[in-house]
Protein backbone atom coordinates (compact mmCIF):
# COMPACT_ATOMS: atom_id res chain seq x y z
CA UNK A 1 0.00 0.00 0.00
CA UNK A 2 1.20 3.31 -1.18
CA UNK A 3 0.11 6.94 0.29
CA UNK A 4 -2.25 7.45 -2.66
CA UNK A 5 -3.87 4.40 -2.01
CA UNK A 6 -4.83 5.26 1.71
CA UNK A 7 -8.82 5.71 1.67
CA UNK A 8 -10.68 7.85 3.67
CA UNK A 9 -12.33 4.45 5.55
CA UNK A 10 -8.67 4.05 6.89
CA UNK A 11 -7.98 6.76 8.41
CA UNK A 12 -11.02 7.08 9.83
CA UNK A 13 -10.12 3.70 12.18
CA UNK A 14 -6.60 5.22 12.53
CA UNK A 15 -8.09 8.69 13.87
CA UNK A 16 -10.58 6.35 16.09
CA UNK A 17 -8.28 4.33 17.74
CA UNK A 18 -6.09 7.16 18.38
CA UNK A 19 -9.21 9.19 20.23
CA UNK A 20 -10.59 6.23 21.84
CA UNK A 21 -7.34 4.70 22.66
CA UNK A 22 -8.92 0.98 22.05
CA UNK A 23 -10.14 -1.14 19.23
CA UNK A 24 -13.27 -1.91 21.27
CA UNK A 25 -14.02 2.36 21.45
CA UNK A 26 -13.09 3.00 17.94
CA UNK A 27 -15.62 0.14 16.90
CA UNK A 28 -18.17 1.74 19.35
CA UNK A 29 -17.42 4.70 17.36
CA UNK A 30 -17.19 3.63 14.11
CA UNK A 31 -20.07 1.31 15.15
CA UNK A 32 -18.60 -1.46 12.91
CA UNK A 33 -16.99 -4.50 14.32
CA UNK A 34 -13.91 -5.21 16.63
CA UNK A 35 -13.09 -7.52 14.71
CA UNK A 36 -13.33 -5.30 11.71
CA UNK A 37 -11.38 -3.02 13.62
CA UNK A 38 -8.74 -5.08 14.25
CA UNK A 39 -8.61 -6.19 10.20
CA UNK A 40 -8.58 -3.28 8.88
CA UNK A 41 -5.85 -2.00 10.74
CA UNK A 42 -3.98 -4.54 10.59
CA UNK A 43 -3.60 -4.46 6.84
CA UNK A 44 -2.82 -0.75 7.41
CA UNK A 45 0.03 -1.87 9.04
CA UNK A 46 1.47 -4.23 6.58
CA UNK A 47 0.73 -2.82 3.49
CA UNK A 48 2.49 0.71 4.75
CA UNK A 49 5.10 -1.44 6.41
CA UNK A 50 4.92 0.17 9.83
CA UNK A 51 2.94 0.10 13.01
CA UNK A 52 0.66 2.66 13.63
CA UNK A 53 -0.18 1.88 17.44
CA UNK A 54 2.23 0.34 20.29
CA UNK A 55 -0.32 -2.75 21.84
CA UNK A 56 -0.30 -3.15 26.09
CA UNK A 57 -2.74 -3.68 28.59
CA UNK A 58 -3.59 0.14 29.31
CA UNK A 59 -4.86 0.06 25.52
CA UNK A 60 -3.32 1.35 22.03
CA UNK A 61 -0.79 4.74 22.03
CA UNK A 62 0.18 5.80 18.37
CA UNK A 63 3.46 5.61 17.12
CA UNK A 64 5.16 8.56 15.63
CA UNK A 65 3.73 7.48 12.36
CA UNK A 66 0.36 6.60 13.93
CA UNK A 67 0.03 10.13 15.41
CA UNK A 68 1.09 11.46 11.83
CA UNK A 69 -2.12 9.53 10.15
CA UNK A 70 -4.26 10.53 12.95
CA UNK A 71 -3.60 13.98 12.60
CA UNK A 72 -4.18 14.08 8.84
CA UNK A 73 -7.27 12.16 9.62
CA UNK A 74 -8.24 15.02 11.67
CA UNK A 75 -7.74 17.21 8.74
CA UNK A 76 -9.25 16.11 6.76
CA UNK A 77 -12.57 15.48 8.70
CA UNK A 78 -12.71 18.90 9.36
CA UNK A 79 -12.51 19.33 5.80
CA UNK A 80 -15.24 17.24 4.77
CA UNK A 81 -17.55 17.99 8.34
CA UNK A 82 -17.01 21.72 6.97
CA UNK A 83 -18.16 20.79 3.16
CA UNK A 84 -20.76 19.54 4.42
CA UNK A 85 -21.71 22.30 6.52
CA UNK A 86 -21.67 24.54 3.56
CA UNK A 87 -23.62 22.98 0.99
CA UNK A 88 -26.10 22.23 3.75
CA UNK A 89 -25.83 25.35 4.42
CA UNK A 90 -27.29 26.66 1.13
CA UNK A 91 -30.37 24.56 1.12
CA UNK A 92 -33.00 27.13 1.66
CA UNK A 93 -36.04 25.20 1.36
CA UNK A 94 -38.65 23.95 4.70
CA UNK A 95 -37.75 20.43 3.84
CA UNK A 96 -35.11 17.81 4.97
CA UNK A 97 -33.93 16.72 8.51
CA UNK A 98 -33.23 18.40 12.12
CA UNK A 99 -30.81 16.47 14.42
CA UNK A 100 -31.64 18.16 17.94
CA UNK A 101 -29.86 17.50 20.96
CA UNK A 102 -31.32 18.26 24.46
CA UNK A 103 -31.40 16.93 27.82
CA UNK A 104 -34.17 14.52 29.42
CA UNK A 105 -35.72 16.99 31.68
CA UNK A 106 -35.94 19.70 29.15
CA UNK A 107 -37.56 16.99 26.95
CA UNK A 108 -40.08 16.22 28.82
CA UNK A 109 -40.58 19.37 30.79
CA UNK A 110 -40.60 21.79 27.45
CA UNK A 111 -39.15 20.88 24.89
CA UNK A 112 -41.90 18.02 23.46
CA UNK A 113 -44.75 19.84 22.71
CA UNK A 114 -42.74 22.32 21.32
CA UNK A 115 -41.51 19.66 18.23
CA UNK A 116 -44.71 18.31 18.14
CA UNK A 117 -45.88 22.22 17.48
CA UNK A 118 -43.58 22.56 14.46
CA UNK A 119 -43.60 19.38 12.88
CA UNK A 120 -47.13 20.01 13.12
CA UNK A 121 -46.25 23.52 11.27
CA UNK A 122 -43.73 21.68 8.74
CA UNK A 123 -44.63 18.38 8.38
CA UNK A 124 -41.77 17.98 5.62
CA UNK A 125 -39.26 18.35 8.23
CA UNK A 126 -38.11 15.09 9.62
CA UNK A 127 -36.92 15.22 13.38
CA UNK A 128 -33.86 13.52 14.63
CA UNK A 129 -33.89 13.95 18.76
CA UNK A 130 -30.64 13.18 20.82
CA UNK A 131 -31.08 13.18 24.25
CA UNK A 132 -27.96 13.19 26.68
CA UNK A 133 -26.48 15.27 29.63
CA UNK A 134 -23.53 15.45 27.26
CA UNK A 135 -23.40 17.93 24.82
CA UNK A 136 -22.79 16.22 21.46
CA UNK A 137 -20.57 17.98 18.60
CA UNK A 138 -22.31 20.48 16.30
CA UNK A 139 -18.86 20.93 14.56
CA UNK A 140 -18.59 17.19 13.24
CA UNK A 141 -22.33 17.25 12.61
CA UNK A 142 -23.56 15.09 15.42
CA UNK A 143 -26.44 17.39 15.93
CA UNK A 144 -27.61 20.38 14.33
CA UNK A 145 -29.58 22.38 17.14
CA UNK A 146 -28.88 21.88 20.53
CA UNK A 147 -30.96 23.33 23.16
CA UNK A 148 -28.85 23.31 26.43
CA UNK A 149 -28.93 25.11 30.19
CA UNK A 150 -25.13 26.55 30.21
CA UNK A 151 -23.50 29.85 32.01
CA UNK A 152 -20.78 29.25 29.28
CA UNK A 153 -21.82 28.14 25.49
CA UNK A 154 -19.25 27.60 23.47
CA UNK A 155 -17.59 30.21 21.78
CA UNK A 156 -17.65 27.95 18.44
CA UNK A 157 -21.53 28.40 18.07
CA UNK A 158 -24.19 31.13 17.17
CA UNK A 159 -27.83 31.24 18.94
CA UNK A 160 -29.39 33.05 21.60
CA UNK A 161 -30.26 33.11 25.15
CA UNK A 162 -34.23 32.40 25.45
CA UNK A 163 -34.33 32.48 28.89
CA UNK A 164 -33.29 31.41 32.75
CA UNK A 165 -33.66 28.71 34.13
CA UNK A 166 -34.94 28.42 37.79
CA UNK A 167 -34.28 25.74 40.53
CA UNK A 168 -36.06 25.23 44.00
CA UNK A 169 -36.56 22.90 46.64
CA UNK A 170 -38.88 20.48 46.19
CA UNK A 171 -40.61 17.31 48.70
CA UNK A 172 -43.45 15.08 48.47
CA UNK A 173 -46.75 16.92 49.01
CA UNK A 174 -48.24 14.08 51.06
CA UNK A 175 -45.23 14.69 53.29
CA UNK A 176 -44.35 18.46 53.24
CA UNK A 177 -48.36 19.99 53.28
CA UNK A 178 -48.43 21.22 56.65
CA UNK A 179 -44.80 22.05 57.48
CA UNK A 180 -43.90 25.83 57.86
CA UNK A 181 -42.42 26.73 54.39
CA UNK A 182 -40.07 27.73 53.35
CA UNK A 183 -37.44 25.72 55.18
CA UNK A 184 -34.79 27.12 56.78
CA UNK A 185 -31.21 27.42 55.72
CA UNK A 186 -30.11 26.29 58.74
CA UNK A 187 -32.29 22.95 58.41
CA UNK A 188 -31.19 22.05 55.36
CA UNK A 189 -27.56 20.12 56.03
CA UNK A 190 -29.82 18.26 58.56
CA UNK A 191 -32.71 17.08 55.38
CA UNK A 192 -32.98 13.86 54.08
CA UNK A 193 -31.52 14.79 50.82
CA UNK A 194 -31.97 13.04 47.24
CA UNK A 195 -29.13 14.47 45.46
CA UNK A 196 -27.37 14.60 41.93
CA UNK A 197 -24.91 11.43 41.12
CA UNK A 198 -21.46 12.53 39.11
CA UNK A 199 -22.44 11.44 36.01
CA UNK A 200 -25.22 14.33 35.98
CA UNK A 201 -22.69 16.52 35.04
CA UNK A 202 -23.84 19.14 36.97
CA UNK A 203 -20.99 20.26 38.74
CA UNK A 204 -22.99 23.49 39.89
CA UNK A 205 -25.51 21.71 41.85
CA UNK A 206 -23.05 19.08 43.25
CA UNK A 207 -20.84 22.29 44.77
CA UNK A 208 -24.16 23.31 46.26
CA UNK A 209 -25.32 20.07 47.73
CA UNK A 210 -21.04 19.46 49.59
CA UNK A 211 -22.81 20.44 52.89
CA UNK A 212 -25.40 18.34 52.77
CA UNK A 213 -25.78 14.78 52.90
CA UNK A 214 -27.29 12.91 50.20
CA UNK A 215 -27.67 9.28 50.60
CA UNK A 216 -29.64 8.48 47.52
CA UNK A 217 -28.16 9.49 44.32
CA UNK A 218 -29.35 9.62 40.44
CA UNK A 219 -27.98 10.32 37.43
CA UNK A 220 -31.10 11.96 35.84
CA UNK A 221 -33.17 15.18 37.10
CA UNK A 222 -36.54 12.97 36.06
CA UNK A 223 -35.32 10.06 38.39
CA UNK A 224 -34.67 12.69 40.87
CA UNK A 225 -38.25 14.11 40.63
CA UNK A 226 -39.02 10.15 41.14
CA UNK A 227 -37.72 9.62 43.83
CA UNK A 228 -39.12 12.60 45.48
CA UNK A 229 -42.56 12.06 44.15
CA UNK A 230 -41.88 8.64 45.67
CA UNK A 231 -41.09 10.22 49.38
CA UNK A 232 -37.56 9.48 49.36
CA UNK A 233 -36.38 12.90 50.32
CA UNK A 234 -36.29 16.25 49.17
CA UNK A 235 -34.52 17.82 45.88
CA UNK A 236 -33.30 20.24 43.89
CA UNK A 237 -35.76 20.33 40.96
CA UNK A 238 -35.79 22.51 38.06
CA UNK A 239 -39.32 24.82 38.99
CA UNK A 240 -40.55 24.12 35.15
CA UNK A 241 -40.47 20.42 36.48
CA UNK A 242 -41.16 20.69 39.98
CA UNK A 243 -44.28 23.39 39.46
CA UNK A 244 -45.76 20.65 36.84
CA UNK A 245 -46.10 17.82 39.20
CA UNK A 246 -48.75 17.48 41.44
CA UNK A 247 -47.40 15.62 43.65
CA UNK A 248 -44.42 17.68 44.53
CA UNK A 249 -44.48 20.71 47.01
CA UNK A 250 -42.32 23.72 46.30
CA UNK A 251 -40.26 23.81 49.73
CA UNK A 252 -38.44 27.23 48.90
CA UNK A 253 -37.86 30.26 46.84
CA UNK A 254 -35.75 29.94 43.92
CA UNK A 255 -32.27 29.39 44.65
CA UNK A 256 -30.23 32.37 43.04
CA UNK A 257 -26.81 30.49 42.94
CA UNK A 258 -28.14 27.40 40.69
CA UNK A 259 -30.14 29.81 38.05
CA UNK A 260 -28.81 28.59 34.64
CA UNK A 261 -29.19 30.69 31.40
CA UNK A 262 -31.18 28.33 28.46
CA UNK A 263 -28.98 28.56 24.87
CA UNK A 264 -30.18 28.15 21.76
CA UNK A 265 -27.18 26.95 19.72
CA UNK A 266 -26.32 26.05 15.92
CA UNK A 267 -23.12 25.60 13.98
CA UNK A 268 -22.41 29.56 12.22
CA UNK A 269 -22.41 27.41 8.66
CA UNK A 270 -25.79 25.91 9.53
CA UNK A 271 -27.73 29.61 10.89
CA UNK A 272 -28.95 30.54 7.33
CA UNK A 273 -30.36 27.30 6.21
CA UNK A 274 -34.30 27.69 5.63
CA UNK A 275 -35.49 24.62 7.98
CA UNK A 276 -32.82 25.74 10.82
CA UNK A 277 -34.11 29.24 11.46
CA UNK A 278 -37.17 28.32 11.16
CA UNK A 279 -37.16 25.67 14.32
CA UNK A 280 -34.99 28.35 16.05
CA UNK A 281 -37.37 30.97 15.49
CA UNK A 282 -40.62 28.93 16.54
CA UNK A 283 -38.33 27.21 19.92
CA UNK A 284 -37.65 30.87 20.53
CA UNK A 285 -41.71 32.00 21.01
CA UNK A 286 -41.95 28.69 22.33
CA UNK A 287 -40.05 28.48 24.93
CA UNK A 288 -40.05 32.33 25.93
CA UNK A 289 -44.12 32.16 26.37
CA UNK A 290 -43.62 28.75 28.72
CA UNK A 291 -40.63 30.05 30.23
CA UNK A 292 -42.25 33.25 30.83
CA UNK A 293 -44.92 31.39 32.60
CA UNK A 294 -42.90 28.84 34.81
CA UNK A 295 -40.55 31.49 36.23
CA UNK A 296 -43.45 33.39 37.31
CA UNK A 297 -44.95 30.86 38.81
CA UNK A 298 -41.45 29.89 40.65
CA UNK A 299 -40.72 33.15 41.96
CA UNK A 300 -44.65 33.44 43.16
Amino acid sequence: MNEQQIRWDDLQIVLAIAEEGSLSGASRALRISHATVFRRLSEMEQGLGVTLFERSRTGYTPTLEGDDLAASAKRVQSEINGAERRIIGQDLTLTGSLRITTTDTLFAGLVSPLLASFRQRYPETTLEVVISNQLQSLSRREADIAIRPTKKPPETLVGRKIGDINQAIYGQKALWQNAPLPLGTASLPTESWIGPDVHLGDATLEKWMMDKSAAYRVDSMLGMQSAVRHGAGIAVLPCYLGDADAALLRLSEPIEALTTPLWLLTHPDLRHVARVRAFMEAMKWGFEAGISTLNVKCAD
